[in-house]
């Protein structure tokens, strides 16, 4: 543990806009799990008098076409779209990633129907096909949570195939068979943790994806449903008081789920150095 803590001090000095896409990552999971109780105000909490009003030092982001804090509502939302992206991306992790080691270790039969399957599924545009798979299953957290998933499992399978197909001849493959481990070991202990580096890039880019995949899906309302705060739903409703003058609706949540999105594409580096074996020596 103690040189896991030294190499990792070591990546965020080496690296200055590492060091700033963590310290963003930390903040947004700080707001995740703080949010509720640093709020300046209660997110559902209407106010007739305080009805679009633009920002002040009272509401530092104004307020909504109910009189509910934009601030608060921003705040709130991290918890929800993080939990949605990193459940869905936790989820296709480990889906994607499994049939990619069946594929590419054993090959043959194995890896021609995973990779027809994983090809099925990337035939369609994947927002679309998200879209159809919560329209048919129903308008919920779960389902955008597994609609998300199931667009993001070819990409972790074909990084993972691609990864093993490398490794699976190597020398020290060959001598973990040499010593009597079973192909799960060998896969589970020998190969997968030497896959794992290009992995942290896709597991970051996806956070990204997956934030915004849940924020399109609540943009044209087959994601979260009010009155629960959410970056989509939030830019949506704003979106129809722009052309009024209320800009701060749409602008604030917009810019949160901007701000997410280009933490997770700046923490793939970084993720990739700290397990990457090679980095430590």
């Amino acid at each position: 543990m103690k040189q896991f803590f030294t190499h990792f001090k070591y990546i965020l000095k080496d690296n200055l806009i590492t060091a700033f896409s963590f310290f963003m990552f930390f903040a947004f999971v700080f707001l995740a799990i703080f949010g509720s109780f640093i709020a300046p105000y209660d997110p559902l909490l209407t106010n007739a008098h305080a009805v679009l009003s633009p920002p002040t030092w009272e509401h530092l982001f104004g307020t909504d076409n109910l009189g509910r804090d934009v601030l608060s509502r921003v705040i709130v939302a991290t918890k929800l779209d993080l939990w949605i992206a990193f459940s869905a991306v936790i989820l296709s992790f480990f889906i994607g990633s499994a049939f990619g080691a069946i594929a590419g270790y054993l090959g043959g039969w194995a890896d021609k129907i995973i990779g027809r399957f994983s090809d099925a599924i990337m035939a369609f545009p994947l927002f679309v096909l998200a879209m159809g798979i919560v329209a048919t299953l129903g308008n919920s957290i779960e389902n955008i949570i597994y609609a998300t998933a199931v667009i993001n499992i070819p990409f972790y399978a074909r990084v993972t195939r691609a990864e093993v197909l490398i490794r699976r001849d190597a020398g020290y493959v060959q001598a973990a068979r040499l010593n009597g481990n079973s192909d799960f070991r060998i896969l589970a202990f020998h190969i997968f943790p030497n896959c794992m580096p290009p992995m942290m890039i896709q597991i970051s880019l996806n956070m990204g994806w997956a934030i915004l995949n849940a924020a399109g899906l609540s943009f044209i309302g087959l994601g979260v449903r009010p009155p629960d705060a959410e970056w989509g739903i939030m830019v949506a409703q704003g979106a129809t008081y722009i052309v009024s003058g209320e800009w701060w609706l749409a602008l604030f949540p917009g810019l949160a789920l901007m701000l997410a999105v280009f933490c997770f594409n700046l923490l793939g580096d970084g993720l990739r150095d700290l397990v990457d074996p090679k980095k430590r020596t």
